[in-house]
């Protein structure tokens, strides 16, 4: 098996059993087994736990916006790209539940590097969120999407609709359609206008 290969089964391994377990009740040697590689194979792609655990969590990152940011920039009106980016983010959420548990829910490692690397990861995912979603920002809801309050109403709709995913896990006979449905209602009409 070819390097590449093997990286991926190691990342894929680690997706699972960090999301888990988290990263302190992980080990390289149960990632390896997992990954079925010898642990000094695992050392020749990560030289430690932590610089796995944060490509890890940077490699789901960019899976994540790139799943979320072709729905964005996708054709049609600004709320049917909304709708389908919602639909988007609940596929993913259904479909990756580890990267999605590792990226939202297993962020408090207690590792003040990690934290300050996942911060980032963060930031920049808001970021980039806003950048795809500047054109509709600016003539929907009429911000400049350079101004600061526009990243806040995006991490507002990311913490949102995570927090919904959330839910969804613990509820999982709903409807993915339903979710789709109420959070369009929540996010595009307002809750006021929600009936």
């Amino acid at each position: 098996m070819r390097g590449p290969a093997r990286k991926a089964l190691i990342t894929e391994a680690a997706l699972e059993i960090f999301a888990d377990k988290g990263y302190h009740a992980t080990s390289l040697g149960e990632i390896a087994k997992a990954a079925g590689v010898a642990r000094t194979v695992l050392y020749d792609h990560f030289p430690s736990k932590r610089v796995l655990l944060l490509a890890v969590v940077q490699e789901q990152n960019t899976a994540l916006v790139e799943y979320v940011g072709a729905r964005i920039t996708g054709a049609g009106p600004p709320r049917e790209r909304m709708r389908s980016t919602i639909d988007a983010y609940f596929s993913f959420a259904q479909s990756r539940p580890a990267a999605r548990k590792l990226l939202f829910d297993r962020a408090n490692e207690d590792d003040p590097e990690i934290t300050t690397v996942r911060q980032g990861i963060r930031e920049a995912r808001t970021r980039a969120v806003t950048a795809l979603l500047g054109n509709d920002i600016r003539t929907t809801v009429g911000r400049d999407p350079h101004e600061p309050i526009a990243e806040a109403m995006v991490e507002l709709l990311i913490t949102g609709l995570d927090g919904v995913a959330q839910w969804w896990e613990r509820h999982p006979d709903m409807p993915r359609s339903t979710l789709v449905e109420g959070a369009m209602r929540v996010l595009w009409t307002g809750l006021g206008n929600a009936e």
